[in-house]
């Protein structure tokens, strides 16, 4: 599949909802994320968050990478353009961030990688459309009207009305059809599409099928033993 930086904003504008999550068990991430894969989310942003999470990522993007080249992994919660240097290293096809940072944008538009960074006003989207950035994210307590979003993308004096907005966390059906409707083009959603609960089933899951595999091969083990006495 193509994953160069147009083909990715396009998938993300096709999904429109994008799952976000993160948790440290690589095993539970690759159940998680093919789940997501097979309901038709195959862009998924991967949150820069607890120790060692880009080793995390770097493992699961690389089973992807042959299990299902479909999936077009990304990273959020970016600051810094060192930690985007290392996930996009580590083959993140798009970086989020909860802020706006130039010194991310160059390096991911030096790579051709899309940035979608956190704006709260007018100048911080116009900005960020001077520096490449074709999408960008609005948090709640920024944008907390719909009408807003539609003022930002089509008044005369803010940003032009091809540029795109990026809405989080809308997580109910009337209220994702009414922001989509002002005009957002995908819709961030965390803990409410991925829940702790289905996340800790995950992980029971993986658990109770090592403690299977460890009984199997402890039993195959004193089987051959007692055949070697």
């Amino acid at each position: 599949m193509n994953k160069d930086r147009m083909s990715v904003l396009a998938a993300m504008m096709d999904q429109g909802v994008i799952p976000v999550f993160y948790h440290p068990d690589v095993e539970v991430c690759k159940k998680v994320i093919q789940a997501c894969a097979n309901g038709g989310a195959k862009c998924i942003e991967f949150t820069n968050r607890g120790d060692f999470a880009a080793h995390v990522f770097y493992e699961v993007t690389r089973h992807f990478d042959k299990a299902d080249p479909s999936v077009i992994m990304g990273v959020g919660s970016i600051v810094d353009a060192p930690t985007a240097g290392i996930y996009i290293a580590n083959g993140a096809k798009f970086v989020v961030g909860p802020i706006l940072n130039a010194d991310v944008a160059k390096v991911c538009n030096r790579r051709c990688i899309p940035y979608s960074p956190g704006c709260g006003s007018a100048s911080e989207i116009s900005y960020a459309q001077e520096l490449g950035c074709e999408i960008v994210k609005v948090f709640p307590g920024q944008f907390g009207r719909r009408t807003r979003v539609r003022e930002e993308r089509h008044g005369p004096d803010a940003v032009d009305a091809h540029h795109a907005h990026r809405r989080r966390r809308a997580h109910r059906k009337n209220r994702l059809r009414k922001w989509f409707g002002a005009g957002i083009v995908a819709c961030g959603i965390g803990s409410n599409l991925i829940t702790k609960e289905l996340l800790a089933q995950a992980g029971l899951r993986r658990h109770r099928g090592a403690r299977a595999r460890h009984r199997e091969t402890h039993q195959d083990h004193s089987w051959e033993v007692e055949q070697h006495d």
